[in-house]
């Protein structure tokens, strides 16, 4: 009876959101094309580098080297080989879904095990600096020093979550857990990276070919998601949808003495973080601690967008997403919480006894270098996107003239 009623429940969710495109044709082209707009000025341009150069790294042995050397400390504090250190930097300093994306090609190569993957990519995926600092806290809050608190709430919580996900799946792993059987050791180390190069005795260029090709095969799947959730969220709002769901979500938040009036935007941002971020920062009835707290959640929660994207990446490596979602719901109490406990000690002063709040629309003390490099994206973001589409497209295009005439 329960796939019968999986078979009815997802034919009349696609059969309602068909009808509802046709209701709301506007509305629709409108969120299309704001998730358009997001895609290819900031999420291709800022992704792709990233992509193209951890496809190199893994290639050239460069992860493997560094598994070698972060072995004692990704082992310990949370149960994942070595190599798990790379993808937690560039999961980092690249933001969503990038974690995701690297924990899948270790995976498939087999550098690390099923219970391995799926600890990996539950804290390795999280916003980047960039979107943290020049989005959010100057874009959308006009407010750079609200960006120190954000970004140290969401990084920690991620830490949280790692050690808490080091004990999933250990009664699986009894018999089983890897132990390096070399200490730290340099010389080790750079052996492990010529026998790797070895291995792939590629061109350069065949090398930088296929870099290329995976990162926007992956990206444009990251902008079908954008763009579809971007729509999903303009129609629930246009069939009042949204409004009847917070009703329920206002009683949720009055257990943690929120306003009801961030009912919408917190539910926005669980569909999409960026229109959930700027709705809330537009919230008149709300004190900045509040929107600090509901957007450090949604931040860390990632959204369903963002979801979508990694259980996409995910599947395809056989990896279950299950793990990954519930601890997205941990980062996201998590980093509520610090920014709750951070508040105090680095947002607001003290002075002559009374508690005194940095202005809020402060720009001209956030660093240049942010403001700078996100007006660069708007502004070369599409060129970028346009040039290496036509490199993607050529690049396939003489993969399958080679086909053929093999």
């Amino acid at each position: 009876m329960k796939p019968k009623a999986k078979t009815v429940f997802l034919a009349s969710t696609v059969t309602l959101f068909a009808l509802s495109l046709i209701c709301y044709p506007q509305q629709s082209l409108e969120a299309s094309i704001r998730g358009l707009n997001m895609w290819w000025e900031v999420v291709f341009p800022s992704l792709l580098p990233f992509f193209i150069v951890s496809e190199l790294l893994i290639s050239f042995g460069v992860v493997n080297l560094l598994g070698v050397l972060l072995e004692p400390l990704m082992r310990p504090l949370f149960r994942v080989p070595g190599v798990g250190g790379f993808v937690w930097a560039m999961g980092m300093a690249s933001g969503y879904p990038s974690g995701a994306k690297l924990t899948a090609r270790l995976y498939q190569e087999k550098q690390i095990s099923t219970i391995e993957a799926e600890r990996l990519a539950s804290f390795t995926n999280s916003s980047n600096p960039l979107f943290i600092f020049g989005a959010v806290s100057v874009g959308f809050f006009h407010n750079p020093n609200l960006g120190i608190i954000l970004a140290l709430s969401h990084y920690i919580g991620n830490i949280c979550v790692g050690m808490i996900m080091r004990f999933h799946g250990k009664s699986q792993e009894k018999g089983k857990q890897k132990r390096s059987k070399h200490s730290f050791s340099f010389p080790y180390a750079f052996r492990v990276l010529h026998e790797t190069r070895l291995k792939n005795e590629q061109p350069l260029g065949k090398l930088l070919g296929d870099a290329v090709r995976s990162s926007v095969q992956t990206l444009l799947m990251i902008g079908g998601f954008i763009i579809l959730f971007s729509v999903i969220n303009k129609l629930l709002y246009m069939m009042h949808i949204t409004e009847y769901i917070s009703f329920i979500f206002q009683y949720i938040l009055h257990l943690f003495q929120l306003p009801k009036e961030l009912s919408i935007p917190m539910i926005s941002g669980l569909f999409e973080i960026t229109l959930g971020s700027q709705m809330i920062s537009q919230t008149d009835k709300a004190e900045l601690l509040e929107k600090a707290i509901a957007t450090s959640f949604i931040l860390a929660f990632g959204g369903f967008s963002v979801q979508a994207q990694v259980a996409s990446i995910l599947a395809e490596a056989n990896i279950r997403f299950k793990p990954f979602f519930i601890a997205r719901i941990m980062h996201g109490c998590f980093a509520a919480c610090f920014t709750y406990i951070l508040w105090k000690p680095l947002y607001v002063h003290p002075a002559d006894g009374n508690m005194r709040v940095i202005p809020t629309f402060l720009i001209e003390r956030s660093p240049s270098w942010i403001n700078h490099y996100w007006e660069l994206l708007h502004q070369f973001g599409p060129i970028i996107t346009i040039v290496f589409l036509c490199l993607y497209i050529w690049l396939t295009a003489a993969q399958w003239q080679k086909k053929v005439i093999e």
